[in-house]
């Protein structure tokens, strides 16, 4: 690595994304999303004209992909930047899912991927937000957090969010659909969800962000010479 990263894994809805964007804030470091890149190679392909059954075009797209995440201030989402376009909207439409869906299974893409994330640690550091990045993608990060929360807990989070956008949604349903998706991400025989063996596990369940954020600032303060805004 070229520069100190620290890598935040965890489910959906445990507040990594947040966590990440408070910290990448906080030290004035570059932010990661890994989970938006096969969305982002999607893209880059249909704006390039470049066929999904291309295997070895799409790759290459990946390895070179033009992105930049930028945090969000307080309590907004963050931005991505795409080729110079803030793409941040058209990044989680249905549209864009469908496309990343068909790159993910690309087996070159997946590989050039890999080694696109490890290009974002850079100086001053790096913060990582995914499910594989401290056990796969870098295991040798001087800081690993496992951040997670009860399903129940995760699902109110959830609930909470899509009612306040005027959703119509199911609590017992949100509930299943995160227990299962859980269960799957655990159980893939590829890069399987799990804490690295040296992660600090945080059980964020019954704290607020600011509780999460600032035990986490802590134990990067211990193991890497920072220097905060």
């Amino acid at each position: 690595m070229n520069a100190p990263v620290v890598t935040i894994d965890g489910p959906s809805g445990s507040g990594k994304g947040t966590l990440c964007q408070m910290l990448a804030l906080k030290l004035g470091w570059h932010l990661l999303d890994s989970g938006a890149l096969y969305r982002l190679t999607g893209m880059a392909a249909d704006r390039h004209g470049v066929s999904l059954e291309d295997e070895a075009a799409v790759a290459a797209l990946a390895s070179a992909l033009d992105v930049e995440f930028l945090p969000g201030e307080q309590g907004q989402p963050s931005r991505v930047i795409l080729e110079g376009d803030d793409v941040s909207g058209e990044l989680r439409t249905e549209t864009t899912g469908n496309l990343a869906s068909r790159v993910a299974v690309l087996p070159a893409v997946r590989q050039a991927l890999l080694q696109r994330q490890r290009d974002f640690a850079c100086a001053p550091g790096l913060i990582a937000d995914g499910r594989d990045m401290g056990t796969v993608v870098f295991p040798e990060a001087p800081v690993k957090v496992y951040l997670t929360a009860s399903a129940e807990e995760r699902a109110q989070r959830r609930y909470k969010q899509l009612k306040e956008k005027g959703n119509d949604v199911n609590l017992a349903t949100l509930l299943e659909e995160i227990q299962l998706r859980d269960r799957r991400d655990s159980e893939r025989e590829h890069a399987p969800l799990k804490p690295a063996d040296d992660a600090i596990v945080v059980d964020s369940s019954g704290l607020d962000i600011d509780q999460v954020f600032a035990r986490v600032l802590d134990e990067v303060s211990a193991r890497i010479a920072v220097s905060a805004r």
